[in-house]
């Protein structure tokens, strides 16, 4: 695969820990990454700052020692290159289908793909189904 690579937040969470990606989205990530093409959105070092919090919602998730460290190791680790979140993108967000997700997140990482004409790896049904369709190249977690 020549395009780049965007991991959603999960498929971040996924690589850094060893758990959850499947083979085949693994050695796409992996070979992203070997040829500077792995791509993060700073919308995901947001929503880590979210999962992090500790809610009465729902159970928090540590990202140690911090989670701006946490990031900052993963981007390193992995030569992760850091995504443009630009006006255009975010428009873009703004104007993407009803049915593709409500989660602004999701919203701006599907326009970030768009944008870039990258594939994103993500498990996320509503932007796989919109893949599906032709409208942003997606793979399965």
């Amino acid at each position: 695969m020549n395009r780049p690579v965007l991991l959603d937040t999960n498929a971040i969470i996924d690589l850094a820990t060893g758990l959850g990606l499947s083979p085949a989205s693994m050695d796409v990530a992996v070979e992203a990454s070997a040829r500077g093409a792995l791509l993060v959105s700073p919308v995901s070092a947001w929503e880590i700052g979210n999962i992090s919090r500790p809610r009465n919602t729902r159970r928090s998730i540590d990202f140690l020692p911090d989670p701006t460290t946490w990031f900052r190791r993963f981007v390193d680790t992995y030569h992760v290159v850091l995504t443009p979140l630009t006006p255009e993108i975010g428009i873009a967000a703004a104007y993407l289908p009803d049915g593709i997700n409500a989660d602004p997140a999701d919203r701006l990482l599907t326009a970030t793909a768009r944008a870039l004409d990258a594939v994103m790896i993500t498990r996320d049904r509503d932007i796989l189904a919109y893949s599906a369709q032709g409208h942003v190249r997606a793979i399965a977690a």
